[in-house]
């Protein structure tokens, strides 16, 4: 299967791993996408083996097939839209390409492809994770549920509990893991005022401490939120502290609440049973509406959102206007349930073997 690129279409690509899984038991099943969704994904029992991309260009184009064509998969189910990501089970002559066929190139190098989902012939909006269901129904496989799911390294959970025992951190402390960032681009943004203002009213209210983890390249705007806020005892994991997604998902699973932008760490807050509040603006939230129960999601009712822009060519008035005292709001709604720092992951551990099946894998 190649992975979606973006860590939480990755997340929400999960069910559709795991129809395939329950459908063809004893099937080899590589996953193949960029290293960091290979951290995000280990763990999972769907998964037999991770395939990093090999570097861009023809050179990694032809990598790529060639390692493919080693392997000898039998089906490529391609969940990226990109005629580039069916380019190489395509050269490697995988006998089963499937996937959308967004347009003629696309369904030149698929053998069995999908019409996308669309409106009045535009392109239809629908959750990403029944968007992903419908390529693995098609291919003949069950749904075994739509929640996402991850695993969680026992050892890297027990180093991030070393580290914030070095910070001041106690076992029962109540955690706010806030996450600033968004690959996607400045447009996704909360003001970091906000997030100052939000964390020191999260303090103040329930007692959480703020821990904000940022990417490596939004760890200066993690610091400017963190010393806005340090009255509430906030500070940030640095880089060399939380190295990639592995941690992170530690980091998430011990939190009691987390705070994020519209981006991967929200879903990977739901994967693991924690409850987050999204702050969403130029977005369309019908990509991401599933598994919303342990979820709030704010938005302000502005006239150009979703624009899906990656830079606001006005004043962001999607998130600007957004104001920190509705997080504390939806916060007392998500505390009132009595969540607790845990985990689940909701795998299933019994795998059948069944010498009739067929091997299938994936480009």
């Amino acid at each position: 299967m190649r992975a979606p690129t973006w860590v939480g279409d990755a997340v929400m690509a999960t069910p559709a791993l795991r129809a395939l899984r329950a459908a063809h038991p004893a099937a080899h099943i590589a996953v193949e996408g960029r290293p960091a969704i290979g951290d995000l994904l280990r763990g999972l029992p769907a998964i037999d083996a991770f395939l990093p991309l090999p570097g861009r260009g023809a050179r990694g184009i032809a990598a790529r097939a060639a390692a493919l064509s080693r392997e000898r998969f039998d089906w490529a189910v391609l969940l990226p839209d990109s005629a580039r990501a069916a380019l190489g089970p395509f050269l490697a002559r995988v006998p089963r390409r499937a996937g959308y066929a967004r347009d003629p190139l696309r369904r030149a190098l698929l053998n069995d492809a999908l019409e996308p989902p669309r409106q009045a012939g535009r392109r239809l909006p629908i959750p990403m994770v029944e968007r992903y269901l419908r390529i693995t129904r098609h291919l003949g496989c069950e749904d075994r549920g739509g929640s996402v799911e991850l695993a969680v390294d026992p050892r890297v959970a027990a180093r991030i509990s070393e580290l914030l025992a070095r910070r001041g951190v106690e076992a029962k402390q109540a955690l706010l893991v806030v996450t600033p960032g968004a690959g996607f681009g400045p447009s996704k943004l909360w003001p970091p005022a906000h997030f100052a203002k939000a964390c020191a009213l999260l303090h103040a209210r329930f007692g959480l401490r703020p821990v904000l983890a940022p990417a490596p390249d939004e760890l200066g705007l993690a610091r400017r939120i963190a010393e806005a806020a340090r009255g509430a005892g906030a500070f940030v994991f640095a880089v060399d502290d939380l190295p990639g997604l592995e941690a992170l998902k530690a980091l998430v699973q011990r939190s009691s609440l987390v705070l994020s932008n519209d981006t991967g760490p929200r879903h990977i807050a739901v994967a693991l049973g924690r409850p987050v509040i999204v702050l969403m603006g130029p977005t369309d939230p019908r990509h991401t509406a599933c598994n919303l129960e342990r979820q709030r999601v704010l938005r302000e009712d502005v006239a150009c959102s979703p624009c899906q822009r990656k830079r606001c060519p006005i004043d962001h008035r999607c998130l600007v206007r957004l104001a920190p005292e509705r997080v504390v709001d939806a916060a007392a709604e998500l505390l009132a349930t009595g969540s607790e720092p845990g985990y689940s992951t909701q795998l299933s551990t019994s795998r059948a073997s069944t010498a009739s099946e067929r091997p299938i894998a994936r480009a």
